[in-house]
């Protein structure tokens, strides 16, 4: 449920009153990048790697930085003592902006839209955790920057719908006899205790929680590797994970209507999902940049 005040172009106003021209490139082309970061305890998690990639966004698609890291920190600061949220996550969203027209090609000194918003964020279920969820698989659809975190994202909603008309939590999408990622997640695959997920590059977003996973499993001493990922190999998994801002890591314990692994959440997701949840204690009260 979204909270009560957004932001949007240096103001802080309700949500429900929040106006953009229709003529905003976003609207009309999808010319826009955004972010999604959770805050736990009120506060951002990974705000300087998200800002990051919004900026690497934004130079993808040939757009400047507006705002510098501490000007999008005290921005997130001020949306979350105005809402008083606690547990939730905050969007992030820059246009290339409106003009007078619909041109494809963008006339210069456009003014971007800055626009953000608070959710509360509802705790993960217990069965997610105790029993995994099912997911997918089916052909990557989408365009070929997916480094490039765009709202752009029909490819990715008809994909995540294909997963709910199916019974799943998630699609995971193939390319060419490969794993890509998931349809609004990044996906691990683990066999013989070895971590594995698919390298950066611009086949895939390269995820802020992902990160968080490597980092986890090498305090854990677990093994983890960047590599191109079989569909075979995804199949054969003894565990898969889906990681994503909203709800961390989560088990996939069924693939396409087939058990993955003993068809529970297995052993090496227990240790890292415990050590998830210790680092977001850990950094309560820290400075967020």
């Amino acid at each position: 449920m979204p909270l009560p005040i957004c932001y949007l172009n240096g103001t802080y106003l309700p949500l429900t009153e929040a106006r953009v021209s229709p003529l905003d490139r976003a609207f009309l082309f999808g010319d826009a990048v955004y972010e999604v970061l959770p805050l736990y305890a009120s506060r951002p998690f990974r705000l300087r790697e998200h800002i990051e990639r919004l900026n690497r966004s934004l130079a993808g698609i040939r757009m400047p930085a507006p705002l510098s890291h501490t000007d999008w920190a005290e921005l997130c600061r001020e949306l979350i003592t105005r809402n008083s949220a606690g547990d939730g996550y905050l969007y992030l969203q820059v246009t290339r902006g409106a003009e007078f027209g619909r041109n494809h090609a963008w006339p210069e000194g456009l003014k971007p839209t800055l626009f953000a918003y608070i959710s509360a964020l509802d705790p993960v279920p217990p069965s997610f955790l105790e029993q995994g969820v099912a997911a997918v698989t089916a052909a990557d659809t989408r365009w070929a920057r997916r480094d490039i975190k765009s709202t752009a994202l029909l490819a990715n909603i008809l994909l995540k719908k294909l997963a709910v008309d199916g019974g799943a939590f998630e699609t995971i999408m193939l390319e060419q006899g490969e794993l890509t990622e998931g349809s609004s997640t990044t996906v691990h695959v683990i066999k013989d205790g070895v971590i594995y997920t698919p390298p950066n590059g611009h086949h895939i977003l390269p995820g802020t929680t992902r990160d968080v996973v490597g980092e986890l499993a090498a305090r854990l001493k677990l093994r983890s590797e960047s590599r191109r990922i079989t569909e075979s190999e995804l199949r054969a998994a003894d565990e898969i994970w889906l990681a994503f801002a909203t709800r961390g890591v989560l088990p996939v314990t069924k693939l396409d209507d087939t058990a993955v692994g003993s068809g529970k959440p297995g052993p090496l997701f227990k240790l890292v999902s415990a050590a998830f949840a210790e680092y977001t204690r850990e950094l309560a009260g820290t400075p967020a940049l």
